[in-house]
């Protein structure tokens, strides 16, 4: 004897799809950032830009995670402004140097007049 009863059909329950739903929000505001990143421009070198009768001075910079040495002697990141001469400032980046410690640097350099700086590779 077979059940001979009409098919009746079941509701689908919404409040579990709801829960995961919740959940999935919760970890998507959770784990993503709302603060608003600063951009610092960094011009790139461009062959032909300086005048041929124009003397620049130059002084090069060795950038390390716990080092900044300007033309050869130990300088201090809040020392730099003070020390730097007006002209082209060239940038070289050792293993250990992180991006916050390039955008300090830039950052101290900003309020300078005269100075260009430029990032080696």
């Amino acid at each position: 004897m077979a059940n001979r009863a009409p098919f009746t059909r079941r509701r689908v329950a919404l409040t579990p799809l709801i829960d995961v739903i919740f959940l999935l929000l919760l970890f998507f505001m959770l784990s993503s950032t709302f603060a608003k990143f600063g951009e610092i421009e960094l011009s790139a070198a461009v062959a032909g830009t300086g005048a041929a009768g124009e003397p620049t001075e130059r002084a090069f910079l060795q950038l390390g995670g716990a080092r900044l040495v300007l033309n050869g002697a130990d300088v201090s990141l809040n020392e730099l402004a003070r020390t730097v001469q007006p002209g082209q400032l060239l940038v070289s980046l050792d293993d250990d140097t992180s991006a916050q410690r390039l955008a300090d640097l830039l950052v101290q350099l900003r309020g300078v007049e005269g100075v260009n700086v430029l990032v080696l590779e």
